[in-house]
């Protein structure tokens, strides 16, 4: 369940102020401690260690040491706040890797804060590991969202044999393609039936950018040749409110946008079961079945392999 989101504040707020509390409380401990440790430097520790080589070998090569682990923790640390410097530009909040455990806790952090979504938009491949098979725990955010706009690739289109000849034998894939893409079309309507404003369209070229946009949120992961999606790290990108212009999540948001108001791209009656093809200025010119007659036949389960 999602925390509220005043308890979130006062809990930061409580954080921030034990924290200065905790600085203050040791330089004052500092501060206290100084004349006593220049007495003991001065009056016990030089003159036990000047007359004794061997002492004072040891300790220039403690001091050094401590000096070079003090040099390296200032460059990580400066390393560490052009990193968040760098991350606070491009608005990246999350990086989510497949086997990383780290990244699957942050994953249900980052869940529970997207609360109240109204819509959800998607450019996938197939879609059958955002709405069927849930690998990425997105159920909660669709059900309570109100419209869905999703775009998949056209299994039968001259992309998809694009796509599926450079992950390996092409027969295979091209089934799994078909089967998870019909899996998705039906999980959709079920959606749609459920009182879901629901939006359904086909795109022919090979698949780029794999985009989930949940409210203020864009899950990013690219379609690299060769590759199958699910092994490709995933990039979470925020909406700055005050500064939208700033980072990424504009910039993908509008590339969604820009596919989606394409009429190259076919809509999908869900009832007729057919593609409906518009021109420039929005008309319906024809319809097309889904899938292609020529191309009807049952297969096996859907294997989890795309997106």
């Amino acid at each position: 369940m999602a925390q509220p989101s005043h308890f979130n504040g006062l809990f930061h707020a409580l954080r921030h102020i034990l924290s200065h509390i905790g600085v203050t409380l040791l330089a004052v401990g500092i501060a206290f401690s100084l004349p006593a440790l220049a007495k003991y430097i001065l009056f016990t520790w030089w003159p036990m260690v000047e007359n004794d080589s061997q002492l004072l070998l040891v300790n220039e090569i403690v001091f050094a040491a401590a000096l070079v682990l003090l040099f390296n923790l200032f460059l990580s640390a400066r390393q560490g706040r052009l990193s968040h410097r760098m991350n606070r530009l491009l608005s990246l909040v999350h990086v989510r890797e497949e086997n990383d455990r780290r990244s699957r806790r942050a994953d249900h952090k980052l869940l529970d804060r997207i609360t109240g979504t109204r819509d959800v938009s998607v450019m996938s491949v197939t879609g059958f590991d955002t709405f069927v098979s849930e690998r990425r725990k997105l159920k909660h955010v669709i059900d309570q969202s109100y419209e869905l706009r999703v775009m998949l690739m056209n299994p039968y289109g001259a992309g998809a044999m694009r796509r599926v000849q450079s992950l390996g034998d092409p027969a295979p894939l091209f089934e799994t393609y078909c089967q998870e893409t019909a899996a998705t079309i039906d999980r959709l309507a079920s959606l749609a039936a459920a009182g879901k404003l629901v939006t359904l369209k086909f795109y022919e070229d090979p698949p780029f950018w794999n985009l989930i946009v949940t409210g203020e949120y864009v899950w990013v992961q690219y379609c690299h040749d060769g590759h199958e999606l699910k092994s490709q790290p995933e990039y979470v990108f925020a909406l700055i409110k005050d500064r939208p212009s700033q980072g990424l999540f504009s910039a993908f948001y509008v590339h969604f946008l820009n596919h989606w108001s394409d009429q190259r791209h076919p809509e999908y009656d869900f009832s007729s079961r057919e593609l409906i093809y518009r021109n420039d200025k929005g008309n319906e010119v024809k319809r097309l079945p889904f899938p292609p007659a020529a191309k009807r036949s049952e297969g096996r389960q859907p294997v989890i392999l795309t997106g």
